[in-house]
């Protein structure tokens, strides 16, 4: 079935494409060699822009970016810098962008004289959460940061073991918004390094819509004496954070991955901490080079007032509906400890596109409630069922398969749950044989039958994506090639290297690592 419209020029990979005639091709075959390896780290390049304040492009401050100060503060662009002063203590707040709560702040400070400068992300009704940056003369003595409501403080906390720092070059603050609080980072010299991290949903869940909606974002200065502060950029951004996990290809509804503009299409985790904190990123890559791309984020409405950063997503294009579909794991549940949610699978949809930008896709119960996660689906045209292979937890986390007549629910289990520890499980096809991967605690990657998962080796890999002694829990993200490119197969996987100074329990987990695929015998 091929869709007509000129909206979804979708070439669909054809993995028998790279098969010759006559060949038994089997993954354990397969030997696939490390090509290139890249962790983005909040990377300028990569973001996707919300709001920017370039003083040097400002024309007409009050307009483009109001001010509001009190004890006689005030602001102004010149010379290429927003200033912020005050002839005693005082406080100034200038515009920067209204509020999401997936995005990534920053402000540049290029000078200061003393007070403190940074952000603030004020609601309607009061509540402001201000993180900032303590300042000397010409220098950063430390990071904190607090919630407030009217007189009352609600939250309050700083940067431990602050190491100060010289402004010879600026300081760049990084706010990390991580859906139920913040990550808080300092740039300088190229380097970026966690400074402090809150949650915050106790007293304000910037996941709700009336919450979010209502918020606004602000460059704020404040000071005791008279002081002086110089802004040289501030800007917010979907950004692809500090690590990635959870590589999984976007595919039709039969499994097979789609190949659009030239590009291969991607969901991957955005990382931020703990469970309650990544996102659902989206990336692209040319698979005649390692040019990974961050193209979107996905948010995810379930209809009860929140917007949610669930993960773990398989995304597929239906070409009957035209319509965007596929299931992701309720991680979520573990945001607000006093809702008591439970983890499960959903199922997600959309009209819209959303690999570009950022999106939202509604969310249903799929009826997989409990300690489920990791799923992908297929239609198996032969059977005319819908087959998910997904990771159940079984006195661990095991591959299982599940079957339905519909793709949004009914699913019961067939086949497994397996032996081995399992993560990432990941259908694909290689020689035009669908198969079963999983990662594993046991470092390696597992090869089973589909539907039945019987044990058939493991992928063979020069340089895997663990130490001897590291964690290795980490997916196999297989793609067959049509002729023409490098490979006939290329993997995507990632390593579990925590971003440093991350306090526990962390999962940021990641850098990217790519791999080029050959059968051994050719």
């Amino acid at each position: 079935m091929t869709c007509q419209k000129p909206f979804f020029r979708i070439l669909l990979l054809l993995a028998v494409s790279c098969v010759p005639a006559g060949a038994e091709n089997l993954p354990g075959d397969l030997r696939f060699r490390r090509q290139a390896s890249q962790r983005m780290i909040f990377d300028e390049d990569q973001a996707l822009p919300l709001a920017v304040l370039d003083p040097a492009k400002v024309v007409g401050l009050d307009v483009m970016h109001p001010v509001k100060s009190s004890g006689g503060g005030s602001a102004m662009c010149r010379d290429g810098r927003l200033w912020m002063k005050g002839p005693a203590a005082s406080d100034v707040s200038v515009w920067l962008s209204g509020f999401n709560p997936f995005a990534t702040y920053r402000v540049e400070l290029a000078s200061c004289s003393g007070g403190s400068a940074g952000l603030e992300f004020v609601h309607d009704d009061g509540s402001t959460l201000r993180v900032e940056l303590v300042c000397g003369a010409d220098r950063v003595d430390g990071l904190r940061w607090s919630l407030r409501k009217g007189d009352a403080t609600l939250i309050e906390g700083a940067a431990k073991d602050f190491r100060s720092r010289s402004l010879e070059e600026p300081v760049t603050l990084i706010v990390q918004m991580a859906a139920v609080g913040f990550n808080a980072y300092l740039k300088q010299g190229g380097i970026i390094e966690l400074a402090g991290r809150a949650d915050v949903v106790a007293h304000l869940d910037l996941r709700r819509k009336d919450v979010f909606r209502n918020l606004s974002t602000w460059i704020h200065a404040s000071g005791r004496d008279a002081s002086e502060i110089s802004i040289s950029r501030a800007a917010a951004g979907i950004s692809p954070g500090m690590g990635l996990a959870d590589i999984r290809s976007i595919t039709d509804e039969e499994g097979t991955p789609l190949l659009d503009e030239g590009r291969l299409w991607f969901t991957a985790t955005t990382r931020g901490g703990a469970l309650p904190h990544p996102s659902q990123g989206v990336f692209s890559l040319n698979p005649g080079l390692f040019d990974l791309r961050f193209e979107g984020m996905i948010a995810f409405d379930r209809g009860d007032g929140l917007l949610r950063n669930e993960l773990a997503s398989h995304l597929f294009l239906d070409r009957a509906s035209g319509e965007w579909r596929g299931w992701t794991t309720a991680f979520s549940a573990f945001g607000d400890p006093a809702r008591k949610e439970k983890k499960e699978i959903l199922a997600v949809r959309s009209k819209h596109d959303p690999r570009r930008g950022f999106s939202v896709m509604s969310a249903t119960p799929a009826g997989l409630v409990g300690d489920y996660e990791d799923p992908q689906g297929v239609f198996d045209s032969a059977s005319g069922k819908w087959r998910m292979l997904l990771c159940q937890n079984v006195d661990g986390y095991k591959a299982a398969v599940f079957e339905s007549g519909r793709w949004d629910g009914g699913f019961r289990r067939i086949a497994g749950p397996v032996e081995p520890d399992s993560t990432g499980t990941t259908l694909q096809r290689v020689g035009g044989t669908r198969y079963a991967f999983f990662g594993s605690a046991d470092r390696s990657f597992h090869v089973c039958s589909f539907p039945d998962l019987k044990p058939l080796g493991k992928l063979d890999l020069d340089l895997p994506p663990w130490s001897a002694d590291g964690p290795s829990r980490v997916w196999p993200c297989l793609v067959p090639l049509p002729e023409g490119y490098p490979a006939p197969y290329l993997l995507l996987t990632f390593d579990r290297a925590n971003f440093p100074g991350m306090p526990m329990p962390n999962w940021t987990y990641g850098a990217i690592h790519f791999y080029h695929g050959h059968f051994t015998d050719r």
